[in-house]
């Protein structure tokens, strides 16, 4: 049977300071070779840095109807027809119009199926994204 008599690997509770673990910036270190010597390990986390943001951007044309654009609006952006509305005047009266801020993949997948969708119903609707 193998007994420790090592003071550091004693299964008794410490009833001294000196059998005391201790932290590495003790004051009162004891510099001595007494038994194995204790450190802090600190995970540290990275710092995320937040993605960067693209405005999906409706630009105006003279063919594609009003109803089209506003349908595109509610389809892709899920917006509702009083918000699609307002979104397709201001893109009629001001030529360009923001459908939504994403990040940068969604943005790209945004306008693609817009400009897919637009292409395939025969009307030159242009979508647009750009950085915020």
């Amino acid at each position: 049977m193998l007994q420790l008599t090592d003071k550091a690997y004693s299964t008794a509770p410490a009833t001294t300071a000196a059998s005391a673990p201790r932290m590495s910036n003790d004051e009162n270190r004891n510099t001595g070779t007494g038994g194995p010597a204790t450190s802090v390990i600190t995970k540290v986390k990275p710092k995320t840095k937040r993605p960067n943001l693209y405005r999906v951007l409706i630009l105006n044309d003279d063919y594609t109807p009003m109803e089209f654009v506003v349908h595109v609006l509610e389809k892709f952006f899920q917006k509702d027809a009083e918000a699609a509305t307002k979104i397709m005047l201001h893109v009629h009266h001001h030529g360009i119009g923001e459908c939504g801020v994403f990040t940068y993949e969604i943005a790209e997948t945004k306008v693609t199926q817009v400009m897919d969708f637009a292409r395939k119903h025969q009307h030159p609707l242009q979508c647009v994204m750009e950085k915020k």
